[in-house]
């Protein structure tokens, strides 16, 4: 009876042990995130109000941006740009989604994975390609007539070339869950093919619709690359950003630019989300797929739509891939290799190639343990209400930060005086933190979908045995949650490998980055070498992702097996 009697009181401390662990990773996840994205913002808020001395002096840096011509018209070509690519981006990935989703095309699977080609690549990439197209030495130069590619043509295809498989991803997921009881309801009615598409297709994908234009609008407001290699004079908000840095050393300038640059994407966000929860509200547990029925003239229209699409996705590719390979563009286009002698090249080496892969690989193993570990605190800790709810809204903070206002937060908050932190700066470290800190968002809603799918009673039951939490989390939880766990380290190597602007301002000579060496070297004039880098850095995410997709497919399958014994 007595080891009945002193078993209650041990399995209440085993039980509030295993609390105060989760509690403990919570609240470590909850410092992480301040210090990582909270702070930093602060900062930057802080330094708007100041001038370069440091002294207060409110709101007078934004009345002169305001006064300043140059610097108040970035905002209008900035709306230009992105209202422009948005239109032209979202309305190309709907069709091809549609291709994809609602059609018996050929080659489905082909085309899809076509249109997945520019997440691997810098968004430098594509400039630099219609550098070499359209530019004053290009292959195609004279179908501009007259017309110059460096200012808002060349930025609007550039722009509409790197967001595209993030539209088209929400739009195939959009056309993917229609319920077929409608069609064939509307089909009954005597409705024909286009009325279907007005009165169901674009009503059933409204909000799909509406997410992607708000993604596409702040991929394209924010974007640094693309404008800073290819517009030439024509001044966005994200280049006026580095300029006043960089360019001036006008830091306060520089974070009134980055505040206003921030509010656009936070107005995308919050919509973004009202949409989102809009639509799960909109889902019918009885709803029946709909399998597409062939129609031959459709069908062959909507392949020849596709192939056109994906031959203009490898044709800016493949005009980078040999532009790098090509001896001395345009005199000399015979195959070398000494475009990829980067050591003998200005603005960056193979130094920088490596720095790359090191960060990537230390932002995926640290930032998986991170995202993983804090959304399961924040998924399966009991009570605290109030700080799992600060943690959620904190993780889904950096989704409406832009790279470059984050990078510049960095600056003021590590070179704060006083701050312990600062020695970070200039390392490998603060570039690691970064980079984690800006793609924490999206990596957070994975784990958390992961964890949700996981019944509640394998806690329960380990509970019941006195099983450790931890022990349950390494034995049960991470195994199941493997396959979302590659992908969380899948996404941080590629973004890691390819981001610009979060990191543009961080680096030091010895922590160079390749995304970075790309910028360097198109600004010293060696095109070239600057494509064979870029070429680099998707020949290293094409492979991981690649791995990626053969591991993930092995383990899904063991996964399945293991949840149906």
């Amino acid at each position: 009876m007595s080891n009945y009697v002193l078993a209650g009181p041990r399995v209440r401390q085993k039980a509030a042990a295993d609390e105060w662990v989760q509690r403990g990773i919570l609240a470590l996840t909850a410092i992480g995130l301040l210090v990582g994205v909270a702070l930093p913002l602060w900062s930057l808020l802080s330094k708007s109000l100041e001038d370069r001395d440091g002294n207060f002096v409110g709101l007078r840096n934004f009345v002169a941006y305001v006064d300043s011509p140059a610097l108040s018209s970035s905002i209008t070509n900035s709306l230009f740009i992105t209202i422009v690519s948005t239109v032209i981006c979202v309305t190309l990935a709907f069709f091809y989604a549609y291709a994809l989703t609602r059609t018996c095309v050929p080659g489905r699977g082909l085309f899809r994975m076509i249109a997945q080609v520019p997440i691997l690549a810098p968004s430098l990439l594509p400039a630099i390609s219609l550098v070499y197209l359209f530019g004053n030495k290009g292959v195609l130069t004279s179908l501009l007539m007259g017309e110059t590619i460096y200012g808002p043509i060349g930025i609007i295809i550039g722009e509409v070339f790197w967001t595209f498989p993030h539209a088209l991803i929400i739009m195939v997921t959009a056309l993917s869950t229609a319920d077929a009881r409608l069609y064939e309801a509307a089909e009954a009615l005597g409705a024909g093919p286009l009325r279907r598409f007005l009165t169901v297709t674009l009503p059933g994908a409204r909000y799909g619709i509406i997410s992607a234009i708000f993604v596409v609008f702040t991929l394209v407001m924010t974007d640094f690359g693309v404008p800073k290699v290819i517009g030439g004079q024509y001044n966005v908000m994200a280049t006026d950003v580095y300029k006043q840095v960089v360019g001036q050393q006008k830091f306060e300038m520089g974070a009134v630019v980055g505040l206003v640059l921030l509010l656009p994407a936070v107005l995308a966000f919050v919509v973004d989300r009202i949409v989102q929860r809009r639509q799960a509200a909109q889902l019918s547990a009885r709803a029946v797929p709909l399998a597409p029925r062939p129609n031959r003239p459709v069908d062959l229209a909507y392949f020849a739509f596709c192939v056109i699409v994906s031959a203009l996705v490898l044709g800016l590719l493949g005009m980078a891939a040999f532009a790098s390979l090509a001896k001395l563009w345009p005199y000399d286009l015979s195959l070398s290799l000494r475009n990829y002698d980067f050591d003998m090249m200005d603005g960056g080496g193979w130094e920088s190639y490596g720095n790359s892969l090191r960060m990537a690989c230390l932002t995926a193993l640290f930032g998986t343990i991170i995202v993983f570990a804090g959304a399961w605190a924040c998924e399966k800790t009991r009570g605290w209400g109030a700080l799992r709810t600060t943690v959620h809204l904190l993780a889904l903070l950096p989704l409406a930060v832009p790279g470059i206002v984050l990078g510049l937060g960095y600056i003021f908050f590590f070179n704060a005086p006083g701050n312990p932190l600062g020695g970070l700066y200039g390392t490998l470290a603060i570039l690691v933190m970064c980079t984690i800190s800006h793609f924490y968002s999206v990596s957070h809603l994975t784990a958390v979908t992961a964890l949700k799918q996981i019944d509640g009673e394998f806690e329960a039951v380990s509970a019941s045995l006195k099983v450790p939490v931890w022990l349950t989390f390494l034995r049960v939880t991470v195994p199941v949650s493997l396959p979302a766990i590659l992908e969380v380290g899948a996404y941080f190597f590629v973004n890691a490998m390819t981001t610009v602007s979060a990191v543009v301002f961080l680096y030091s000579p010895d922590t160079t980055l390749a995304s970075v060496a790309v910028l360097n070297m198109d600004d010293a004039g060696d095109v070239a070498p600057a494509a064979a880098m870029a070429m680099m850095i998707f020949v290293t995410t094409a492979a991981v992702r690649t791995v990626y997709g053969l591991a993930a497919g092995i383990l899904l399958e063991r996964t399945q097996r293991w949840r149906r014994r």
